[in-house]
């Protein structure tokens, strides 16, 4: 049984996060997130602006370096409230993936460096891993660091960058050193964008959109103290931040929205009585499945001890979580029929939502399902999870 009073405080921070979406979540943002619409960084920065005033912009650090101590818990009911309440992906790179990185692993120096400028958002982080060639296997990594005196010298390339375009630093896995063992080889770099020899290229995803990029680095020169950790640790590192990566990935907050949109049109269209009948069955098994999904992750958060990274759990939230968003944006997809042939990505580069075929919100969802493809890919691929969950749990 669980304690009423731990059920209580959980509903008590629950009504927080829907005050906050209330009441400060800004309106114009809340409204581009709820239609689909393609975010920029002043959108993204109007958000963690509005969660300042509470402490919320990285609510799960340590109290010690400027969080609110949130149990795993707390970070669930904020991540899925929020995101059904229409904020925005709280985007990781600075405060779910180096930061935590930092404050357990780095010096002092970077501590004092880093961390204030990424919890009042004037400093944002790219993640530097994915490689042509060394993507789900990342130990394949080919980009090289090699001492020069008090410096680093980077030669290499990174691929499908997320909004590095953005970004005033990113963080790199970068290999210092050949071992038998290839992760062994592997360090952990900062890197500021402004280096000389740095080269963004951007890659525009299905949607029609900018997400992703191409970072070349040639000749990049970088200092010795842009080392976190030891020469040789940064895949201990790298398994520690896609801890943290893995702890979000169910995302049933997106899940529950997208749910609400379909049912919205399903239920408005009384024209199509026969179709109707048809998608209320159907969302009502996606409905089943979402329960389920929430069932596990509410467990998982509940057993979850913050000082352990999570085992095969993360993997099935990622796998369902996925999964379970490109069925409801293929089911969407489906309802809205030829209306979803005419699609513009100028329409969803806009400040509100406008269609020429179907409901105002059309171009969001086709976005939505378009670049939902990826979903199954990034933080590592489905087919990779269900390897961890093999080797964790039936020793394959």
């Amino acid at each position: 049984m669980i304690p009423t009073d731990l059920l209580e405080a959980e509903s008590a921070f629950r009504a927080e996060v829907r005050d906050y979406c209330e009441r400060e979540l800004p309106a114009r943002v809340r409204a581009k997130v709820r239609a689909g619409l393609y975010l920029e960084k002043q959108d993204y920065l109007d958000f963690l602006h509005s969660l300042i005033p509470r402490g919320w912009v990285a609510g799960h650090w340590p109290k010690a370096w400027g969080g609110c101590d949130w149990t795993p818990m707390q970070r669930f009911i904020f991540e899925e409230e929020s995101a059904v309440g229409g904020a925005p992906w709280l985007i990781p790179f600075g405060i779910s993936y180096v930061g935590p990185v930092i404050f357990t692993f780095g010096s002092a120096a970077q501590k004092e460096r880093f961390l204030p400028p990424i919890l009042a958002s004037t400093e944002w982080w790219a993640q530097g891993y994915s490689e042509p060639g060394a993507g789900s296997d990342l130990a394949a990594l080919k980009t090289r660091a090699t001492r020069d005196g008090d410096h680093y010298v980077i030669n290499g390339q990174k691929i499908w960058t997320s909004y590095v375009q953005w970004a005033d630093w990113i963080f790199l896995l970068v290999r210092t050193s050949e071992e038998a063992r290839r992760q062994q080889g592997i360090s952990f770099l900062l890197v500021d964008m402004k280096t000389p020899g740095i080269t963004v290229r951007p890659i525009k995803t299905m949607d029609g959109c900018h997400h992703v990029n191409e970072v070349f680095f040639d000749d990049v020169r970088v200092p010795l103290s842009s080392l976190v950790g030891e020469e040789g640790g940064g895949w201990k590192y790298a398994k520690f931040l896609l801890s943290n990566e893995r702890v979000i990935a169910a995302e049933t907050g997106k899940s529950m929205r997208q749910l609400e949109h379909l049912n919205t049109m399903v239920e408005a269209g009384g024209d199509r009585p026969d179709e109707q009948a048809v998608f209320r069955r159907r969302i009502a098994q996606l409905q089943l499945k979402l329960h389920a999904l929430r069932a596990f992750c509410l467990q998982a958060a509940r057993q979850m001890d913050p000082a352990a990274p999570p085992g095969a759990e993360a993997s099935i939230m990622k796998i369902r979580g996925s999964e379970l968003q490109q069925a409801i944006a293929e089911a969407t997809m489906e309802w809205l029929g030829p209306q979803a042939l005419a699609y513009d990505p100028a329409q969803v580069n806009a400040e509100r939502a406008e269609s020429h075929a179907g409901p105002a919100q059309t171009p969001g969802f086709i976005r939505e399902y378009l670049h939902g493809r990826a979903a199954t890919i990034y933080g590592g691929s489905n087919e990779i999870q269900r390897n961890i969950i093999a080797k964790a749990e039936l020793g394959l």
